[in-house]
């Protein structure tokens, strides 16, 4: 049971929310814990902040395992800084597949910034989530931008080509690479490369850099894009050393200048709201399905479709009914 007021505390929303607002770090951890956790706090939190939308510029960053992306995030963190730049960074981390645990190790390597009150780092678990995101991530994005942060960068997991969905929550998507980790074909498979705004090709002291630089060039001349398209900027950088993030940062205001006088970013921000508004439909319905399999309506309907007396189309039309 819980203990007199500490839950009370826990979820006192528009305190919790004030004192974020002030830029209290334990204030927006709980907030953001609220959202990991699917409080039944979490339609008050997400009202408090929603005047708050909008208002800081979300920079993902992804890539495979080993390209250095929570190094290139931190020293990304500290070239922000110098501008003057607020700065949230979420850093998912893989969770387990059998025991669900992570290690969430990717703040271990931002300690730089941990005394700084201008920034906030925050690792989350990707909880069994696909894409390199947790499912919890376009939420805790409100909280930072409800927290006054002007720049919020994420972090995926190491993603494979597939795993794209950090496009559909950022204003700009920086991709990383690094040389020697995969031949020239690399640079033209669909997948993870086609969702770059900006090119990392971070360790480009390592032999090997001139060719990547070389393939992502090629790759985008071969690209159709119309008049006035955004064209991807390919930057490279030594994050271990600090070198080259000058480049990034000037990459992604330039694109973030071609969003605002394009008004692709108003689109671009209207889908991220259409997915986040189908995702918590879609985990409402999901959870009325758990409601119905624990009953009799889900085992009548399969017994019928086993049976061929129905279809599972009709089948899933009479159970869509019965939900709403």
């Amino acid at each position: 049971m819980t203990a007199p007021g500490r839950g009370a505390r826990s979820r006192d929303v528009p305190s919790l929310v004030a004192k974020a607002r002030e830029g209290d770090p334990r204030s927006v951890a709980r907030l953001i814990s609220l959202v990991e956790n699917g409080d039944p706090a979490l339609p008050e939190v997400a009202a408090a902040m929603a005047p708050y939308a909008g208002r800081a510029q979300v920079v993902g960053l992804t890539g495979a395992p080993g390209v250095g992306k929570s190094t290139t995030t931190n020293e990304l963190v500290r070239a922000l800084r110098e501008t003057g730049a607020r700065v949230g960074v979420l850093a998912v981390d893989p969770s387990s597949p059998f025991s669900g645990g992570a290690i969430l190790g990717d703040r271990i390597r931002m300690q730089d910034h941990s005394a700084d009150r201008g920034v906030y780092i925050r690792s989350m678990s990707s909880r069994g989530q696909l894409g390199g995101l947790a499912a919890a991530t376009p939420q805790a994005v409100r909280v930072l931008e409800g927290a006054g942060c002007d720049v919020v960068l994420v972090e995926t997991v190491g993603v494979g080509q597939a795993e794209v969905e950090i496009a559909s929550l950022a204003d700009t998507t920086l991709v990383l690479l690094a040389p020697g980790m995969g031949d020239a074909i690399q640079a033209v498979k669909a997948g993870v490369l086609e969702i770059a705004d900006v090119f990392v090709i971070n360790k480009a002291d390592r032999p090997g850099a001139d060719v990547t630089y070389r393939d992502i060039q090629g790759m985008l001349a071969l690209g159709e894009r119309g008049p006035g398209d955004w064209r991807p900027q390919v930057t490279r950088a030594v994050a271990v050393k600090g070198e080259g993030l000058d480049d990034v940062v000037a990459a992604i205001g330039k694109h973030r200048d071609w969003l605002e006088t394009s008004g692709n970013l108003q689109v671009r921000r209207e889908r991220r709201a259409a997915a986040e508004v189908s995702a918590l439909a879609l985990g409402v319905l999901r959870a009325r399905m758990g409601d119905l399999s624990e009953g009799t309506a889900l085992a009548e309907l399969a017994a019928k479709v086993a049976a061929g007396e129905l279809d599972p189309y009709a089948a899933s039309d009479l159970l869509l009914e019965s939900i709403s």
